[in-house]
């Protein structure tokens, strides 16, 4: 590739590689310039089909899957930090067969989703009906035809009384649909942006925005939301598109979640492990999707979450880390062909993974450092990603 690329102060000696289709066993992935910014590789094409089913801190990008599947070209790709199923999505669409697993009852869902096989034309009906039902003419009515549930504090507290009977109602409705699953991301992405919080704070809000504030977002005084009606309507929309693109592209494999343990879970035979394990004192992966835990009534399991934000990265934090990543890889590694390879995209800014690599007892194949910008939200910094390639022996 001609020409030179500068992110900031760092200079690279080639233009950022997008010619992801070109990918094959002979491309040597270490010299393409994966340093994307958004003019590069744009939001749009980041969240292409159901990339963006519903918003998810901490996934990667599903380009840099597909350039991996595409030179590994495995039988099987195993992912045990799953998370929202990016790389068996990208796995359905090469025609590759894919295992993915989650500690979080809400991120399976989510992966189910999105790699699930539909009767579209069934899926456009339920999603356009429980729509025009719950936010119609005759939605207090309806409302008042059907059981109240209880509402916890978190509910009661983090939405506007006419937002939270909205949402109460479509959750009503989901059990008369053969799609539940699907209508349920539908609410969960609806009850996410419906909260009592900033325009400009949907990834992290710290409490509830009772009152007007200046909005960082549109400048100017903005009020918190008080309905979900709006979100239903636009994400039921955007469902449907969504799903029916990405029908359109996928391959005949078979995309499989389980929910459970990494470190115990039993994983079927794979020739490639690709995935983006949780770093270490960054994300509290359960509490991101409250919203839907509660009112989606999942299991929460934030307690078996390997190196949670609210563990912080103390000295013991690490270690746990490290311990809790070399037994889920020690595990994931017995299901693993003689000859196959385990892919690990993360932010290694301590200098962990020299160690579980080492006892795994597992060779260093190739190693890229991705300078990752923030693109969207009010975070501006920016940081350096490592991916790693280990095999056998």
């Amino acid at each position: 590739m001609a020409g030179r690329a500068t992110r900031g102060a760092v200079q690279y000696a080639s233009m950022p590689f997008t010619e992801f289709s070109s990918v094959n066993a002979k491309t040597r992935v270490q010299a393409l310039n994966l340093n994307w910014s958004e003019c590069d590789l744009p939001e749009r094409v980041r969240t292409k089909h159901v990339h963006r089913l519903h918003p998810y801190l901490g996934k990667f990008v599903p380009q840099l899957v597909e350039i991996f599947l595409r030179k590994y070209r495995p039988e099987r790709v195993c992912d045990p930090f799953c998370g929202s199923g990016t790389t068996l999505v990208e796995a359905l669409a090469l025609g590759i067969d894919s295992l993915g697993c989650d500690i979080s009852e809400f991120n399976c869902l989510l992966s189910r989703v999105k790699t699930e096989s539909y009767d579209l034309d069934l899926l456009d009906r339920e999603v356009r009906d429980i729509c025009a039902r719950a936010i119609g003419e005759g939605q207090s009515a309806l409302f008042e035809g059907h059981a109240v549930y209880d509402v916890s504090e978190y509910l009661a507290a983090w939405y506007a009384p006419q937002a939270l009977s909205t949402l109460l109602l479509y959750r009503s409705l989901i059990s008369e649909y053969t799609y539940q699953d699907v209508l349920k991301i539908v609410l969960s992405r609806a009850a996410r942006s419906a909260r009592l919080t900033t325009h400009f704070d949907l990834d992290f809000p710290k409490q509830p925005q009772k009152g007007s504030y200046y909005c960082y977002k549109h400048k100017r005084t903005c009020q918190p939301t008080t309905d979900a009606a709006q979100f239903i309507r636009r994400y039921s929309y955007d469902t449907i598109r969504r799903i029916r693109e990405f029908a359109t592209v996928r391959g005949r494999a078979e995309a499989r979640v389980m929910c459970g343990d990494a470190r115990y879970a039993e994983f079927p035979a794979c020739d490639m492990v690709l995935t983006s394990p949780p770093y270490v004192g960054l994300i509290d992966y359960h509490e991101q999707h409250r919203y839907a835990f509660e009112l989606v009534g999942l299991r929460w399991q934030a307690e078996a979450e390997i190196g949670p934000a609210s563990n912080g990265n103390s000295g013991t934090a690490k270690r746990d880390y490290v311990e809790d990543m070399v037994a889920a890889f020690e595990n994931v590694k017995k299901s693993l062909s003689a000859k196959g390879r385990i892919v690990v995209v993360v932010n290694d800014k301590f200098s962990l993974y020299q160690g579980i690599r080492q006892r795994l007892g597992l060779r260093l194949e190739a190693q890229l450092e991705r300078h990752v910008n923030r693109r969207t939200g009010r975070r501006a910094d920016d940081f350096f990603e490592n991916v790693l390639v280990w095999r056998r022996g």
